[in-house]
C-alpha cells in the first residue's frame, strides 16, 4: 500500500475550494475526480485528517465530512487505526470495501464477475428484429448523403420525431424543444451539469433510479429524500422524479398526483426532471401522460430512452424541454462531444414509427416474464414480500428478517447478483429491501430464484449451509 506525499495532494488538489457551496462538498468533489480518472490510484492512503486540513487551512471536520462521503459512495475506506486509502477496484459485487453499499449497476459494468447470474442491470438482454430492420431502414437514408454528421442537439429527422412523438401524448411539442442525447445517462449528467452547483439541493423520491443518484453525487449536491411529492415546496435546485413504472418498484402515479407535481413546481419555480425512460412498458398497455402535460409553465423537463424499450446497445436518449434551455444544453454537450452517432438516430426514428408494435411486444413477453417471477418467488421464498409491478421490468422485494447488503453477498456466493436496497435510497434506507429484474426466461428465472432460495437458507443459518436443493447452474 502507497501513501500520498502531501504536497503532492495539495498540488493534485489544484483550486478545489474556487466553486459555489460548502467546502466539504467541494473537497469531495475534486477527490472524487482524482479516484475516478485513476490519479489517486486504489489502495493509495490519504493524509490523516488533521494533517490535511492543516495544509489546505480549513477546519477538521471539513476534511472529515469530505472523507466520510466519498467513503459512503464506495470511493474510500476509513478505519481506525489503518486510515484513509482509496477503495479497491474489485470490490464484491453490491459492497464497498469498508462495508458501504456501492451502486451495484456501475460495478458490474466496470467488473463483471464470471459465472454469475446478474439481476443487477435491468436492461434487455438482446436487440428485437425490429433493430435490425430499423438499422437497413437507416442505412438506406444515408446512402449518397453529403453531411458533416455533426449534430450536438441531435439529428433533425429524429428531434422532429420526438417532437411528434410528445404532441401526440397530449404535449405539443416543437423540435427546438428537443434535444437528442447518448441514452437518458447523458441527458440526466446534462441537466445536472447545467442546473445543479456543488452544495445545490437536489430532492430524489425514494426508492429511485441509482444512476441518476450517482450523477447528483458527482456533482457534489446535496441530495435529499422526497417523502412526498408536497416536498418540492421546499424549492430545491432540481426535483427528480420517475412517476411511470418507476425503477425499482414498478409503481405508477395517478393523473391527479401528476397534476399536482406540475402544479407544486410551477408554483415554487422548482426544475422538475420526469424520467420517462420506462414509461412506455405499462402493463396495462397504457402510457399515461407526462407530467409537462399538466404544467402552465416551463418547469417540467422530461427524459427518455430506447434503451429499455428496445435494447441497452441502442444509445439514444433525449430531453424535452423549454428551446433556451435546449439551446444551452446543446452549447454545453458540444464541448463533451459534439453530438450522438447518426446511424443510431435514424434507426431510432424508424422504431418510433413502429412504436406501437415494438411496445406490444415487449410488454407482452415482460408481463409473462413478470408473472412467472412472482409465481416463483411465492412458490420458493413465501417469507419474502412484495407488491407485483404495474410496470417496467423489476421488482422491489422485501426481506423478513436480517440485513440486504449482507445477504446480497451470501446470494453472490451461490451464483446471483442482486441489488441491496440501499443503493436506491438518497439517505441510505431500505436496508431490508432487494430489487429483482424479470428480463430472463422463464427457465433463467426458475434458476435464479432457486439459488436465491438455497442462499436464504444458508443466510439464515448464519453461514452454514443447509441445502435440501442443489444449485442450477
Amino acid at each position: 500500500m502507497k501513501g500520498t506525499n502531501l504536497d503532492d495532494l495539495v498540488d493534485l488538489l489544484g483550486r478545489w475550494a474556487s466553486g459555489r457551496g460548502p467546502l466539504y462538498l467541494l473537497l469531495a468533489a475534486r477527490l472524487r475526480a482524482l479516484v475516478d480518472d485513476g490519479v489517486l490510484a486504489p489502495g493509495t492512503t490519504l493524509p490523516p485528517d488533521r494533517t490535511l486540513a492543516r495544509r489546505l487551512a480549513v477546519g477538521r471536520g471539513t476534511v472529515v465530512a469530505a472523507y466520510d462521503l466519498l467513503r459512503q459512495e464506495g470511493r474510500l475506506v476509513r478505519r481506525q487505526g489503518s486510515g484513509t486509502r482509496v477503495a479497491p477496484l474489485d470490490l464484491p459485487a453490491t459492497r464497498a470495501a469498508d462495508g458501504v453499499p456501492a451502486n451495484p449497476l456501475l460495478q458490474h459494468l466496470l467488473h463483471p464477475p464470471d459465472g454469475v447470474r446478474l439481476l443487477t442491470c435491468a436492461a434487455p438482454p438482446a436487440p428485437p428484429a425490429a433493430l435490425f430492420e430499423a438499422y437497413a431502414e437507416a442505412g438506406a437514408r444515408l446512402t449518397g448523403v453529403h453531411d458533416l454528421g455533426y449534430a450536438p442537439a441531435g439529428h433533425p429527422a429524429l428531434r422532429a420525431a420526438l417532437a411528434a412523438y410528445y404532441t401526440g401524448r397530449g404535449l405539443p411539442t416543437t423540435p427546438e424543444e428537443i434535444i437528442v442525447t447518448t441514452g437518458a445517462q447523458q441527458a440526466l449528467t446534462l441537466l445536472t451539469g447545467l442546473l445543479v452547483a456543488p452544495g445545490d439541493t437536489v430532492l430524489a423520491e425514494t426508492p429511485t433510479y441509482p444512476g441518476a443518484l450517482e450523477v447528483f453525487r458527482h456533482a457534489a449536491a446535496v441530495v435529499k429524500p422526497a417523502t412526498s411529492i408536497e416536498d418540492v415546496r421546499r424549492r430545491p435546485a432540481l426535483a427528480y422524479f420517475v412517476p411511470t413504472a418507476r425503477n425499482p418498484d414498478g409503481a405508477v402515479m395517478d393523473v391527479p398526483s401528476r397534476r399536482r407535481l406540475a402544479t407544486l413546481a410551477a408554483a415554487h419555480d422548482v426544475p422538475l426532471v420526469d424520467d420517462e425512460v420506462l414509461a412506455e412498458l405499462c402493463f396495462s398497455g397504457e402510457t399515461p401522460p407526462p407530467v409537462a402535460a399538466f404544467g402552465r409553465g416551463e418547469q417540467v423537463i422530461t427524459v427518455g430512452s430506447l434503451s429499455k424499450l428496445v435494447w441497452g446497445g441502442l444509445r439514444v436518449g433525449w430531453i424535452r424541454a423549454p428551446a433556451p434551455v435546449v439551446s444551452r444544453l446543446a452549447r454545453l454537450r458540444a464541448v463533451h462531444d459534439l453530438g450522438g452517432e447518426v446511424f443510431s438516430q435514424l434507426a431510432a426514428v424508424a422504431l418510433l414509427r413502429r412504436l406501437g408494435e415494438v411496445r406490444a411486444a415487449q410488454v407482452r413477453t415482460l408481463r409473462a416474464r413478470h408473472d412467472h417471477l412472482c409465481a416463483e418467488l411465492r412458490a420458493r421464498l413465501p417469507s419474502w414480500t412484495f407488491e407485483p409491478a404495474l410496470g417496467g421490468q423489476t421488482v422491489w422485494v422485501r426481506l423478513p428478517r436480517g440485513d440486504a447488503d449482507s445477504f446480497a453477498q451470501v446470494a453472490l456466493r451461490h451464483g446471483v447478483a442482486v441489488p441491496p436496497g440501499r443503493s436506491f435510497d438518497p439517505a441510505g434506507g431500505h436496508a431490508d429491501r432487494l430489487r429483482l429484474h424479470f428480463l430472463f426466461p422463464r427457465q433463467e428465472l426458475s434458476r435464479a430464484v432457486n439459488n436465491l432460495a438455497v442462499a436464504w437458507r444458508s443466510y439464515r443459518a448464519d453461514g452454514r449451509t443447509v441445502s435440501r436443493h442443489p444449485l442450477v447452474v
